[in-house]
């Protein structure tokens, strides 16, 4: 798939130097030695060096200029997927704070990372190199030992400045290196990059190696897992010509790592006959690379030859439907779709596809009803509730609308797409005071606090015979003043 031909194109310099700042996915040795989990006393020396409320502050910090500066990848079904299989490792991980947050960046790059405050950030390229969930999860197990293990205090406790304004500096720093693929963005933060992190991250990526390998087993996958996700990123950086020197690379991929982590998986023979991957991840992986190809003929063939190689092949028989919605051959796409519902009646991400597809093609009712049986099955499904919010909006039932993503608010108050939905189904449904107030929600969260205030200030001159409204908008001017007055060192 021409996809993929392009992948390795992605990969540079900037991200590499985010990996040894707030440990990306690239994995150390795994001991020889049957894996035994001899986790440090995290006690008050840390918490003295960054404090579990300094590290919230600090992830809200990255948050913010993540969602202000990167593409991010927005897809419902992919998110839901992505988010509920992180929370279902997270129970057999050492995590003790499971409120996460969760970024897929638009990038084919692979890369995943976890941030300060319960961030858990993957790349799409991630699910278009891990071929089975196995794979994917192993990375992610990884990540959650990061967080269990507060790597990031502790570099910070490594260092000779542990400061709360220091460690948002670097922060800062690694989000803007992130979204602006640019190595110098990362001066901010010398004395910990360039003094300790190499050293001591090492360290930590071979206790977060052991950690999430103990937590893979534990979540039921098949420990060869991680191994093979290691020989794809080997392959990765002997195909790629853009690597840094490796001096500078505090995680390199090499033959002996893939052998090593092998040789740490023969241990646990009896093991290998769990669950390696899953129908919902091999969907979700079509989804991306559907996503991922900007000519949708391309995906055609590569799907079409996929499914000719293999009849029974679920994620092709998707793939070419997803394809074929995207041109507006929607007949085909959903004679395709059904032929899987017909094996997988129940499965939500079929049914809600086959809703999007009968949405798309003006087949308001028939996508309506659809969405309506399956939220009976599954009340508050996020994909499903956004789709049903879509299809009445669409069909002038505003109010309707409105009231379904405030449902969804009261859980993801801190999504700003969710905020930017709702202030284009108020200005749809000509409720100007709402449109302004969402829209300025929804420049807090990216920190544009004075587009925000500009915001308000056109609701109120509409609510100025509404006392209680008023008064409502004057105290969320008055707060969103006071976090630009922050914003500014004020």
């Amino acid at each position: 798939m021409l996809v993929f031909k392009k992948i390795y194109k992605n990969i540079d310099f900037a991200k590499y130097i985010l990996l040894a700042v707030i440990f990306l996915i690239s994995l150390t040795t795994i001991a020889d030695e049957k894996p035994k989990i001899e986790l440090p006393e995290l006690g008050d020396r840390v918490s003295g060096a960054v404090s579990e409320y300094q590290e919230q502050l600090i992830g809200n910090q990255f948050l913010t200029q993540v969602y202000a500066q990167a593409p991010l990848v927005t897809d419902p079904l992919t998110f839901e997927y992505t988010e509920l299989l992180i929370y279902k490792l997270s129970e057999t991980s050492n995590v003790k704070n499971r409120d996460f947050k969760v970024l897929i960046i638009d990038d084919n790059s692979l890369n995943a990372f976890a941030a300060p405050g319960g961030i858990i950030g993957v790349n799409r390229g991630l699910f278009l190199y891990a071929e089975t969930e196995g794979q994917f999860a192993s990375v992610m197990t990884h990540e959650l030992a990061h967080l269990s293990q507060r790597h990031f205090a502790r570099n910070v406790l490594r260092s000779k400045d542990t400061s709360l304004a220091s460690a948002l500096v670097m922060i800062s720093s690694i989000a803007v290196a992130l979204i602006s693929n640019n190595p110098n963005a990362i001066a901010a933060g010398p004395a910990l990059l360039q003094q300790q992190s190499l050293r001591y991250s090492r360290l930590f990526e071979k206790e977060a190696d052991r950690v999430g390998f103990q937590n893979l087993i534990n979540a039921g996958y098949k420990p060869s897992s991680m191994g093979e996700m290691f020989e794809i990123m080997n392959d990765m950086r002997r195909l790629s010509g853009e690597l840094p020197p490796e001096f500078l690379l505090t995680h390199p991929i090499t033959s002996s790592r893939v052998s090593d982590a092998f040789s740490a998986a023969d241990q646990y023979p009896d093991l290998e006959n769990q669950k390696s991957d899953s129908l919902d991840y091999s969907l979700i992986r079509a989804r991306l690379m559907v996503q991922a190809e900007q000519i949708p003929q391309n995906s055609i063939r590569y799907f079409e030859a996929e499914n000719i190689k293999n009849m029974n092949n679920d994620m092709a028989l998707y793939g070419l439907s997803l394809a074929q919605k995207k041109i507006g051959a929607f007949d085909k796409s959903l004679n395709n779709i059904n032929k899987l519902i017909s094996k997988y009646p129940k499965n939500l991400i079929l049914n809600t596809t086959k809703a999007e597809i009968l949405f798309e093609s003006n087949n308001i009712s028939a996508a309506l009803n659809l969405t309506d049986t399956f939220l009976d099955i599954s009340p508050r499904n996020y994909p499903l509730s956004l789709l049903k919010a879509n299809i009445l909006s669409s069909n002038n039932r505003h109010i309707e609308s409105e009231e379904i993503i405030r449902d969804l608010l009261l859980k993801k108050n801190d999504d700003p797409n969710l905020w930017l939905l709702l202030s284009e189904i108020q200005r749809d449904g000509k409720n100007i005071v709402g449109f302004y107030q969402s829209k300025a929600e929804y420049f807090i969260l990216l920190g544009q606090y004075e587009e925000a205030i500009s915001q308000l200030e056109f609701a109120l001159k509409l609510t100025k015979n509404n006392f209680q409204a008023n008064e409502r908008i004057l105290t969320k001017i008055i707060d969103t003043q006071k976090k630009l007055n922050k914003s500014r060192g004020l």
